[in-house]
């Protein structure tokens, strides 16, 4: 069961500043493995999305109650397939200049909420 969606989190990467490989990353996001779209589910990840703006790279997503960074991490750690697509995608990816070690989609900090804000 996804369950309802309980937070919705901003995640940003770069990819490498080349036209070809963005159109071979672009292309394999057309058609992600099946194995790799039912992990994403299975995590608790209801729904997520995409953007590009020149080489950067904006990832939403929104989560039930059931989501955690580190359960995610975990279940692709232990999940071929999953690595063998975090493998494949890293030869187009280039990491953020202020990303931790080890760290490769990076956290964003919502700093503006139209709902919060009107009366």
């Amino acid at each position: 069961m996804q369950g309802h969606v309980q937070q919705r989190y901003c995640l940003f990467l770069d990819l490498q500043d080349d036209p070809e490989k963005i159109a071979r990353y672009e292309a394999y996001h057309r058609q992600v493995w099946p194995e790799v779209l039912h992990s994403i589910r299975d995590a608790g990840i209801v729904q997520m999305e995409i953007y590009r703006a020149g080489n950067r790279l904006c990832m939403i997503m929104e989560v039930n109650e059931n989501f955690s960074f580190s359960q995610k991490r975990e279940m692709d750690e232990a999940n071929p397939t999953v690595q063998a697509w975090e493998k494949l995608m890293d030869t187009f990816q280039q990491r953020l200049p202020f990303a931790t070690q080890g760290e490769k989609w990076v956290l964003g900090h919502k700093i503006f909420d139209l709902q919060e804000q009107m009366p």
